[in-house]
């Protein structure tokens, strides 16, 4: 992290979760392989890329029960973040909000959607501005998983 924020660099992040056969029926953690989104036995990897889609780092893979911003707990990456003397920040998805505030700021989020039924017109307009600006960002992350599992 101090690397990158002395060079000015952006790193993204995001999780990813890769199919896998069902572990044996005697295995005790079998139900952990199963993932809450897809419903399917699965395990998780963090990964951070830089703004051309490089990956500089993934995590080992853990079983996918867990949420992608408990992994990031788990793995002490919040922490090493909140410790940083670097002024990195990082983009990342919806699964991540609430990091901001653990990290200093570090973890960019998406907006929330403050008006759900009857937005104003002027509100719309913006919140779509401030989420195609955000994604835009964050996609580079996509291309450098995709790499991965390929």
């Amino acid at each position: 992290m101090n690397h990158l924020g002395a060079s000015a660099q952006t790193e993204i992040i995001d999780g990813t979760e890769v199919r896998v056969r069902r572990p044996a029926a005697s295995r005790k953690d079998r139900e952990k392989f199963i993932s809450g989104k897809n419903k399917q036995n699965a395990v998780k990897a963090m990964v951070l890329t830089d703004a051309s889609g490089i990956l500089p780092f993934c995590s080992p893979a853990q079983p996918a029960s867990c949420a992608d911003i408990t992994h990031a707990r788990q793995l002490g990456v919040v922490k090493h973040l909140a410790d940083s003397p670097a002024a990195v920040e990082i983009p990342a998805d919806a699964d991540y909000q609430g990091l901001g505030a653990q990290t200093g700021g570090r973890v960019v989020t998406p907006a929330h959607r403050k008006f759900k039924r009857n937005p104003l017109d002027w509100y719309e307009e913006i919140y779509e501005r401030q989420r195609k600006a955000h994604s835009s960002r964050w996609i580079r992350v996509e291309d450098g998983i995709a790499h991965l599992k390929n």
